[in-house]
């Protein structure tokens, strides 16, 4: 009953946390349309001339505001700092005003804003940033709050010894911190008499890959004294397999810099071993793509988004989305959307067709599954039920080009060196699904072709996979 009870509890305040984050979004999305008519009647308060409402001028509001919202998204903005002092997080909030500004002053070319001066865009940004400013000063506040209470934490697994009990007494006293150890790899005896009855403690010679494979662990850190370089090597091939971030202090670095980035757990330097790509301004542009071109699009094929749900519910009963969980970064699940393109009970019959499964290892394929829909059939094959999609991507969920979020039961049959393709957000499409023939391609073969997109990714990668899934998905 306590179990119960227990899981009742965290699923409540799972959920006011979320709540919590929604309103805090609307309350910065407030302030920056609140911004924007603060600076527009300055502009017409005090300049020579009134400020010409035109259709052009709508367009570049609405396009501001995606732009703030793809910044805000990928950037210090939306991601509340653990440890970081004021000062620090009023410097990045500058650095992100300055972007936002040189994004509108090209916005404000682009459309050819005659008859609105150029005066609006800096005053807005301005005042957007003290609103913003103060909103965040209170979120921070929220957030430690909530972290203190054991919510949006990260899962660690602590590589300690004697010289390590001040660092693992911080990360539990400071628990506004969000970092919640599940393991500490230890042969101390200090560190066993001291936090054996408030942790999880393992000798060093316990199987990590074992506790990263049962567990949802984002960081292993190692902050031991001494360096065991063959222990150490060890430890970073187990984290790189699974994606999971590995840290150790920065003055003990006997490792290759190539793909390591210097971070901070409150006052004290870490060094990083990177999971994803290193390409960090890249990524960022990437992020703030997918928020951008989500957003546009959504509001673009909105039409075609009631037009496709009265055909669905025309064609067959039952729901307009399919709604199915799914495994996403580092194994966190999330509800994938989709149009429901098959009959009410698809996956309850699955059972029924697993020898006409024309994909092995544990992915499960049909080209033409007698469990779609006549619309269904046709969305399928124009990529349409892909869209609501879009919607995952604005919550963070997703990327727009990435590897293909798998399902709990196909995760569990992995080998070990596919876990790493959970690495990085996954796509609504990759490099698998514009193949012509990909359901002839092996699993393992996927699988290679994900992580392949994994170690060299570019932009110009993702450019590429874009427009060569609107040739693979437009009818021939």
């Amino acid at each position: 009953m306590s179990k119960v009870i227990d899981l009742l509890h965290r699923r409540i305040n799972g959920s006011l946390s979320r709540l919590s984050a929604k309103l805090i979004f609307a309350s910065e999305a407030a302030a920056a349309i609140i911004s924007l008519f603060i600076a527009v009647d300055t502009v017409i308060y005090y300049g020579s001339s009134a400020v010409e409402l035109t259709p052009r001028f709508l367009i570049f509001t609405v396009m501001l505001f995606i732009s703030w919202l793809a910044l805000s998204r990928v950037s210090s903005l939306s991601v509340m700092p653990r440890t970081q002092r004021y000062r620090t997080l009023i410097f990045r909030f500058l650095q992100i005003s300055f972007m936002e500004l040189v994004l509108g002053l090209v916005l404000w070319m682009m459309i050819g804003m005659k008859g609105v001066p150029f005066a609006i865009i800096p005053l807005y940004v301005a005042t957007r940033f003290f609103l913003t400013i103060a909103v965040r000063v209170f979120t921070y506040k929220l957030f430690k709050h909530y972290r203190a209470k054991g919510y949006n934490n990260r899962y660690i697994i602590v590589i300690a010894d004697a010289f390590s009990d001040v660092f693992i007494e911080r990360l539990l006293e400071q628990k506004e911190w969000g970092f919640n150890i599940k393991y500490v790899l230890s042969n101390s005896k200090l560190i066993r008499a001291k936090f054996g009855n408030r942790l999880k403690i393992f000798r060093e010679d316990a199987d990590l890959k074992f506790l990263l494979d049962c567990d949802v662990i984002d960081e292993v850190i190692y902050c031991k004294n001494k360096v065991n370089g063959n222990y150490l090597k060890d430890l970073i091939k187990t984290c790189e397999e699974v994606g999971v971030l590995f840290r150790m202090q920065s003055s003990l670095s006997p490792l290759e810099p190539a793909r390591l980035q210097l971070q901070t757990v409150h006052m004290r330097p870490y060094i990083q071993l990177v999971d994803s790509p290193a390409r960090r301004y890249a990524i960022i542009l990437k992020n703030v793509s997918d928020i951008y071109f989500s957003s546009i699009a959504i509001v673009l094929f909105s039409p075609l988004f009631i037009l496709l749900a009265i055909l669905i519910k025309l064609d067959s009963r039952g729901p307009v989305f399919f709604v199915q969980k799914r495994i996403g970064l580092r194994g966190r699940k999330f509800n994938l959307i989709k149009f429901r393109t098959m009959v009410k009970n698809a996956e309850s019959v699955q059972h029924l067709l697993e020898k006409q499964n024309e994909a092995d290892g544990p992915a499960f394929k049909i080209k033409h599954d007698p469990r779609a829909t006549r619309i269904g059939r046709i969305l399928r094959r124009t990529g349409l039920d892909e869209l609501p999609q879009l919607f995952n991507v604005i919550k963070g969920e997703m990327s727009l080009i990435g590897p293909r979020p798998p399902l709990a039961k196909e995760v569990v049959k992995y080998e070990r060196w596919q876990l790493r393709r959970l690495s990085v957000k996954p796509g609504i499409t990759c490099t698998w699904q514009v193949l012509d023939n990909r359901n002839k391609i092996s699993f393992d073969k996927w699988m290679q072709l994900d992580l392949h997109y994994i170690d060299n990714w570019t932009l110009w990668d993702d450019v590429k996979l874009f427009f060569r899934t609107l040739i693979v998905l437009t009818p021939g």
